[in-house]
Formats: C-alpha cells, structure tokens, sequence
C-alpha cells in the first residue's frame, strides 16, 4: 500500500473530504510517497527536459498555424473575389477557435489526463489545416480555419498547466518561459514563413496550410509515441487500480476516480468552471484582462507591420515581414530577463514563506513587462514613419516583444500558482478572453491605422497600456486577501 503525503497540485481540493475526514487521514487513499519515482515532480531533470520541449513543440505548431496563413490575404482575395476585411478572417476566425476549444479541453484534461486533451485535438488540427488547403470557396476556407484553431487551442491552454504537473515552482518559470517563447514564436515567425510560400512561384497561399499540416503531424507522431502523462489525480487513479490487482486489497481507491461523471456534473462543474472563474474570480479576471490586451496587440501587428513596412516604407512582401525577428528577438530577451531575475526574486521569497506558494512574487518581473510593453508601443508609434531609420521601429518592436512575453509569462505562472489544481480552468478563462480580443484586433486595425496614422493609432495602445502598469502593484498589495476569499485557490497564505 502506498501511502504518504499529498501533493497539494495534484490533488483537486474539491475531493480533501474524501482523503481526511472527521477520524483523520484515510488510510486506503492511495497517495504519493515523498520520493515516489511515479510522481511526475520526481522525474529526472534530464526528462523533464525532453517533456518541456515535446510540450513546446505542441504548442508551437498550434500558434504557428495562427499567423502563417496571414500574408496570403491578397492571394485569398484574388482567388475567392473577397474583400480586405473578409480575407482577415482566416486569421481572426482561428483565433477566435483558441477562445471557444478551451472550454472544452481544460475540463477533460483534469477529467482524463494531459494526453487525451491534447493530442487528438492536434491530430485534428492538421486533418483541417488539409481541409483549408484543398478548400474552393470562402465557407470553407472559414468553416476550416475556425475547427483548425478549436483544436488547436488544446495544447495552447493546457501547456501551461502541464508543466505545473512536472515542475517545482521554484523552476517552473524558467519552464513556463519555455512555453511563452512557444505561444509568442508561432505568431511572430508565421508570417515569415508564410510570406516566404506565399511568394514562391511554384509553391503559393495553400502550401502555407500543407506545411502547417506537416510540421502538426510530425510533432503529434513524436509526442504520441514519447510524451507521458503527467497529470497527478490521473496517475494515482491508475496507481490505485494496479494496487488494487497486486495486494487484493479492494479497499485502495483515490478520490480522483469516484468523480462523478454524469451530463450534468461535467456541464456544471467541469465546462462551465472557466467562465465561473473568469466572472466570479477578481484575479482570474484581472489578470484576463491584462493578458488579453497585451495579447490582442501581438497578433494586432499582423496587419500594422504590413502597413508600417510595406505600404509606408514600399519594403516586397517577404522583407517587409523580416521585422517581426526584431519581435522575436524580444522574446528571446525576456527568457533572459526571467532566468536572470525573476526566478532568483520568486526563489528568495519562496524561501522566506517558508517554501510555501507565493504567487505574488511573479508580480515584480510584470510589473518590468508592463514598462516595457507600454515604453515598446510608444516608441514604435513615433518612428514607424519614413524618413526615420526602419531600425527605430523594429526596436521599438524589441522592447514590446520582451515586455508582452514577460507579462504573459508572469500571468500564466501566477495563475497556476494561486489555483494549482484548477491551474487548466484559470488558464483557459484567460486564453478564451485574450482569444476573443486577439480575434477582433486584426479586424478594426486597417481602418483605426489608415484613418489616424500609425502614430496617433498606436499611442492610443500605448496610452492604454500605460493605465494598466499599476495592476501588478495593486496584486502585491491585495493578492492574499483576494486568496481567502477565493472558492478556487487552495493556498490562501
């Protein structure tokens, strides 16, 4: 019989009664022993490596397929008679799949595990990449483009979530940045790419949805066969049941496989749980908030750096879309900022707590990105013009780069620490929210850009994101009262 103390991220709160009651702690619950080699937090680092980059590579295709279809617009109006405003739907119709899949896939991966939330909805991700590329009209390539991004926001919301399962907190930030790179990569490097199909004479627009089919089906043969299951509650349900063979005892059970699973309890309680979170939870919301608008105006310079570069400064179409490495290169930067300071920052006060969570430590580094981001989106704004140097804006791109993936980072990483089991539903309450706002930026952006100017247009973004740089304050300030009064988070210190 395996029996030892709980980790408190594997174990859903809303099942403690089941594990402790009125005599004291079951003793037929099956837990992890403190140095169970099962247990996912006691994998070698090495493992956990190769799990973080298959993770990654997840995550990674899915955002790629976001942007690469994005420098074929012209091709697409040309071929299916559409206008400019109809031929951004492939872009914002995805995206707006990345608000709605969550719903789905954040409760079944803390229903039945990692693996099954992800990778059939990836596999599935490539089958309608195939279903654009073969398309012949405007529904379908629309009807197509949306499924692609519902199944493809699995691994873009439970990522996240999954390295929570492997992953001390006092290393998952250096993880999770990883992961950010991955999110933030996709959209940065897909419309290099795409450009680069798009305006190759014997390839064009359709080539960008078959090579995004090859790059999904490449990686969900690599992770079917080499990523494990890293879900805790999910594991010791099994764990339970082999015991149950090898000692005869029937009595060993884990509360996770008694969690009932009629229509109305997975409608109510496991569907429904994000956007109870999103309404009901003050950080979740905030936080939400914050995160999608920083992640809005990622996706919203799909359509201005073509303006910016292409149409402003007459750059071809595949060099206009080299910049966005400037906006790489910033994400790049923000791993460095993380790994250098913020993780020995949340180290120190994870010490000083007694090695307890403390979410709020994620909140100094935000607090640099919100800086950054806001400083990034005025620089940009007032030398994005010709006659100024084309390298003025593209560090200004720099600098909003590192500040959005910081504060995306921070987000995510003080989400999983303040909800732990529930981390998948606080992540997919903001990735419906900032999905939502990603899908309806690119949209109004040709009109606000072309009729205010570039300058006047980004400043108002940047003056709105100047209002938001007091947010991670007023979490230092409020996070732990915010905490008790939380049904959800389960560290209320």
């Amino acid at each position: 019989m395996q029996i030892g103390m709980a980790n408190p991220q594997s174990l859903p709160p809303v099942d403690e009664e089941k594990v402790i009651g009125p005599s004291g702690p079951d003793p037929n619950v099956v837990l992890w022993q403190p140095d169970d080699p099962e247990n996912p937090h006691n994998f070698s680092t090495v493992y956990k490596c190769w799990i973080t980059f298959q993770l990654g590579l997840l995550a990674l295709s899915a955002s790629l397929g976001s942007s690469i279809i994005s420098p074929a617009q012209t091709s697409l109006q040309t071929y299916l008679g559409i206008s400019t405003e109809v031929s951004i739907l492939p872009v914002s119709l995805y995206i707006l799949g990345f608000a709605f899949g969550p719903l789905c896939w954040a409760p079944i991966s803390e229903l039945w595990g990692r693996r099954w939330s992800m990778l059939p909805a990836v596999f599935l991700l490539g089958i309608f990449s195939i279903g654009t590329a073969t398309s012949k009209n405007t529904a379908a390539v629309l009807i197509t483009r949306y499924f692609a991004g519902v199944f493809g926001s699995a691994p873009v919301s439970n990522v996240s979530a999954a390295l929570g399962d492997i992953f001390h907190m006092k290393a998952r930030a250096i993880a999770s940045t990883s992961y950010a790179i991955c999110v933030v990569g996709g959209p940065t490097m897909g419309p290099i790419i795409g450009a680069a199909l798009v305006n190759h004479p014997g390839l064009g627009w359709r080539w960008t949805e078959y090579i995004e089919a090859i790059i999904v089906f490449f990686v969900f043969t690599v992770t079917f066969f080499c990523l494990p299951e890293v879900y805790g509650p999910v594991l010791l349900h099994r764990k339970a049941q082999r015991l149950r063979k090898e000692t005869g005892n029937q009595a060993l059970y884990h509360p996770h496989e008694r969690v009932a699973l009629d229509a109305y309890s997975i409608v109510t309680k496991h569907f429904a749980r994000p956007l109870i979170m999103l309404v009901t939870e003050p950080m979740v919301t905030v936080i939400a908030l914050y995160a999608s608008f920083t992640y809005a105006l990622l996706y919203l310079t799909l359509e201005v750096f073509p303006i910016v570069f292409e149409e402003l400064r007459q750059w071809k179409p595949v060099v206009a879309t080299l910049p966005f490495i400037g906006l790489f290169v910033g994400v790049l930067l923000s791993s460095v900022f993380i790994i250098s300071v913020g993780q020995p920052y949340y180290i120190r006060r994870w010490e000083q707590g007694g090695g307890k969570p403390v979410p709020e430590a994620r909140l100094m580094p935000m607090a640099v990105g919100g800086v950054l981001f806001a400083g990034g989106l005025f620089w940009f704004a007032w030398t994005a013009s010709p006659p100024l140097s084309w390298g003025l804006p593209v560090v200004g791109a720099v600098l909003f780069g590192c500040g959005f993936c910081i504060i995306f980072g921070q987000c995510i990483n003080f989400l999983v620490d303040t909800y732990g089991p529930y981390a998948a539903s606080a992540t997919a309450s903001n990735t419906f929210l900032r999905s939502v706002l990603a899908a309806a930026f690119p949209l109004f952006s040709h009109p606000m850009f072309h009729r205010l100017g570039v300058g006047p247009a980004m400043s108002i973004l940047g003056g709105i994101a100047a209002i938001m740089i007091p947010v991670p304050f007023l979490f230092m300030v409020y996070g732990v009262r915010l905490r008790k009064m939380s049904r959800f988070a389960p560290f209320k210190g």
